[in-house]
């Protein structure tokens, strides 16, 4: 016998299995009992004195402070906090942390080695007097702070059931590195000496780093770049990070 099921029947049937519309692919675990990242200290150093590049001195302050602002926090949030390994290169090698090192990378982040990746060369860092080398850092730091709460396994477990919308989990994943850098930068923003002009600069470099012309965009468009590294600074809360659960406008 054949049954014959009306439109109504199948309407309700799929609205039963289907999953909702709007679920974030991953849930965001910043509880509001950690609450926002303390204001610290994080003086700049030069980047280049008395005509000498000091590079390597100037990431070592930024990650410096970069562990003790979201050590605090992690551990706040219940979690156990570790430090990444920091590994600084003169000039690209042919291979880091087992892989090829990634073409057109300002700076990266091992996910298997914990390990972030400064190439102190490079028109990310060299003779720069703009913020941005401070926001590359703390943008590759923010994958370092996904990891540690979990938000890496979670954005790569559903990538691999869903390879179909991978490029717009990469964003969401990214974008939400993004706004963490801006969380940094909104707790330091007093000690760093800068002004509104240093921070509307920092905005066009953002801009200007974005993937917009990429057909494999995977980083966001410049629009959206700027748009979570302003609402991380202006909340200077993780849990303003939330680009999971963004319109998919938001993250494009």
């Amino acid at each position: 016998m054949t049954r014959v099921l009306t439109l109504a029947a199948v309407l309700a049937s799929i609205c039963l299995t289907a999953p909702p519309a709007q679920a974030a692919p991953v849930r965001s675990p910043f509880p509001k009992k950690a609450g926002k990242l303390a204001a610290t200290s994080c003086p700049e150093t030069p980047i280049v004195s008395g005509g000498v590049p000091r590079t390597r001195e100037y990431l070592q302050t930024v990650v410096k402070c970069l562990d003790k602002s979201w050590g605090a926090y992690v551990e706040r949030a219940g979690r156990t906090f570790r430090k990444p390994v920091v590994r600084y290169f003169e000039e690209p090698a042919s291979t880091v942390c087992g892989m090829r090192w990634p073409a057109y990378a300002d700076a990266f982040y091992c996910t298997e080695r914990a390990t972030v990746i400064f190439p102190l060369t490079g028109r990310w860092i060299e003779n720069r007097t703009d913020l941005f080398p401070i926001k590359v850092a703390a943008h590759e730091y923010g994958h370092h702070l996904q990891s540690l709460l979990g938000i890496r396994r979670s954005y790569e477990a559903r990538a691999r059931a869903d390879r179909t919308h991978a490029d717009r989990l990469k964003r969401r994943y990214e974008l939400q590195a993004d706004c963490l850098s801006g969380v940094f930068l909104g707790s330091v923003w007093r000690s760093l000496a800068r002004s509104e002009r240093d921070w509307a600069a920092l905005l066009d470099a953002t801009r200007a780093s974005g993937d917009d012309d990429d057909g494999h965009r995977t980083h966001g468009k410049g629009s959206s770049r700027a748009y979570w590294l302003k609402r991380g600074y202006g909340a200077v809360s993780p849990a303003a990070c939330d680009t999971w659960s963004a319109p998919a406008a938001r993250v494009a």
